[in-house]
C-alpha cells in the first residue's frame, strides 16, 4: 500500500514539475517587479483522501485550507496553514461493509522553497513551483461509530485525540494581476496510527488536492517610462529623409539629493552687566556725565525681566565705621537716584550699604565704590543649518 502511494506522489510532483518548467520558459515577464521580500494569504478548497486497507477511493472527502506566510527571498518562504473539514473510512466486519466519519483540523509550519527561482534567478516569474515541507498538530473528533464497530474497539479508537503532521507536497502557483495568484497545491500528510481510528501499526497517510487563490502584500513594479522617439534616417534617392518611428524604453532610477536648509530661530539668553562709579575721599556726589548710570539705563531699555542690585562701599583706611558706612549709603543712593532718573523702573533697583565692612578690591583707594550689577533676558536670533535630502527620479 505504502509502495503504491509514494509511486502516485512522485508522479504528481513529476507532473506538476515538467508543467511549470514548460511554462516558464514559454513566457518572459511582462515588466520588471520589485517582489521580495512580501507577506501573503492564501485561500484553497479541495479534497482528501485518506489511505487504508480499505477500498479508499471511495472516501474521498472535501476540504479546505487557510494560509498566512512571508515570502522572505525569491527562493525561500515560510506559512502558517490550517487545513481540515471531515474524514470518512470503512472497514470491512464479518464480510459486512461498515462506513464511519469524523472531524478534523490541522494546523501546521511549512517552508517553501521556489524551485524556478532557484534555477532561474527573476524578481518576477508568472508561473512558480513551490516545494513544501513541514510539521503540525492534528486534532480528529466527533467519531460517528456504528453499534458494530463498538464490538471492535480494541481495534478502533473512537475518543478525540491529537496526532503529529508531517507533510511534503507541491504547488503550481500562476500570477494573474500583479498582486494576485491562483494555485493547485497537492500534500501528503503522514499522521499517526491512531488517526483514521484502525491500528494497523504504521503511520496513516492523507493525501489533500486543492485549488486557491493568493493575494501578496507589497509586490509593487519598478517604474518605467516609454516615449516614442524619432530617429533620422539617411536621405533617400528623392532627396527626402525618411522617420524611422520605434519605441525606446528609458529606465527611471531614484537619486538621493542632499542639501542644507537654512532657519532662524529665536532663543532667550541671560544677559548681565556691571558698572563701578568711583569716588574722592569723603565725597558722595556722582560724576559728571554719568556714563556708568546711563548705560545701566541703555542695558534695562534694551533687555526684559530686568533687576539692578546697587551696593555702595567705602574704604577701610580712612574715617571710622560709621563715618564710612554713612558715606557708602549715601553713595549708593545717590546712585540710585540717578539711575531713576535716566529712566530705571524703581521697583527693580535693590538699593544696599556695606560701609567698610567689605573691601571688593585689594587697592584701598577703589573701595570708595558704588558697584551696580544689571541682569536681564534679551531674544535674540540664530541662525540653523539643516542636513536635508530630497529623491529626484533621473532618467
Amino acid at each position: 500500500m505504502k509502495s503504491r502511494f509514494q509511486t502516485r506522489v512522485k508522479a504528481l510532483l513529476a507532473a506538476a514539475l515538467l508543467t511549470t518548467v514548460s511554462a516558464v520558459q514559454a513566457e518572459e515577464a511582462p515588466e520588471n517587479y520589485v517582489s521580495y521580500p512580501h507577506a501573503f494569504i492564501s485561500a484553497q478548497g479541495g479534497g482528501q483522501l485518506t489511505f487504508s486497507n480499505y477500498n479508499n477511493w471511495q472516501y474521498i472527502t472535501p476540504t479546505a485550507s487557510l494560509g498566512v506566510g512571508v515570502h522572505f527571498t525569491p527562493v525561500f518562504g515560510a506559512r502558517v496553514h490550517v487545513n481540515g473539514l471531515w474524514n470518512k473510512a470503512g472497514i470491512r466486519i464479518d464480510g459486512v461493509d461498515t462506513k464511519y466519519s469524523w472531524k478534523y483540523a490541522t494546523s501546521n509550519l511549512d517552508a517553501m522553497i521556489n524551485l524556478v527561482n532557484l534555477f532561474k534567478k527573476n524578481n518576477y516569474n508568472p508561473v512558480n513551483v513551490y516545494l513544501i515541507g513541514g510539521v503540525g498538530i492534528n486534532y480528529s473528533w466527533d467519531n460517528e461509530t456504528s453499534p458494530l464497530l463498538k464490538q471492535y474497539l480494541n481495534t478502533i479508537d473512537t475518543r478525540a485525540r491529537l496526532s503529529h503532521n508531517f507533510r511534503v507536497g507541491t504547488m503550481l502557483d500562476v500570477k494573474v494581476a500583479r498582486n494576485w495568484s491562483v494555485n493547485l497545491e497537492v500534500d501528503a500528510n503522514s499522521l499517526s496510527d491512531r488517526y483514521n481510528s484502525k491500528y494497523s501499526g504504521s503511520d496513516d497517510w492523507q493525501l489533500t488536492a486543492q485549488v486557491g487563490v493568493t493575494y501578496k502584500f507589497g509586490v509593487r513594479g519598478k517604474r518605467s517610462d516609454v516615449y516614442n522617439a524619432i530617429t533620422v534616417g539617411e536621405f533617400n534617392d528623392a532627396g527626402r529623409s525618411e522617420a524611422i518611428h520605434g519605441k525606446t524604453e528609458y529606465e527611471s532610477k531614484i537619486d538621493t539629493i542632499w542639501y542644507d536648509e537654512e532657519s532662524v530661530t529665536e532663543e532667550v539668553v541671560k544677559a548681565q552687566m556691571e558698572k563701578n562709579i568711583y569716588y574722592d575721599i569723603r565725597e558722595s556726589r556722582l560724576a559728571n556725565p554719568q556714563v556708568e548710570i546711563d548705560a545701566i539705563a541703555d542695558f534695562v531699555k534694551q533687555h526684559k525681566d530686568c533687576s539692578v542690585i546697587v551696593t555702595g562701599y567705602a574704604d577701610k583706611q580712612t574715617g571710622n565705621p560709621a563715618v564710612n558706612l554713612k558715606y557708602s549709603k549715601e553713595r549708593a543712593e545717590k546712585a540710585t537716584k540717578g539711575l531713576i532718573n535716566a529712566g530705571v523702573p524703581a521697583a527693580i533697583i535693590t538699593t544696599t550699604a556695606k560701609g567698610d565692612t567689605v573691601q571688593p578690591f585689594a587697592e584701598n583707594d577703589k573701595n570708595r565704590v558704588v558697584i551696580v550689577v544689571a541682569n536681564g533676558q534679551k531674544t535674540v536670533q540664530k541662525k540653523v543649518t539643516t542636513r536635508k535630502y530630497r529623491l529626484e527620479e533621473k532618467k
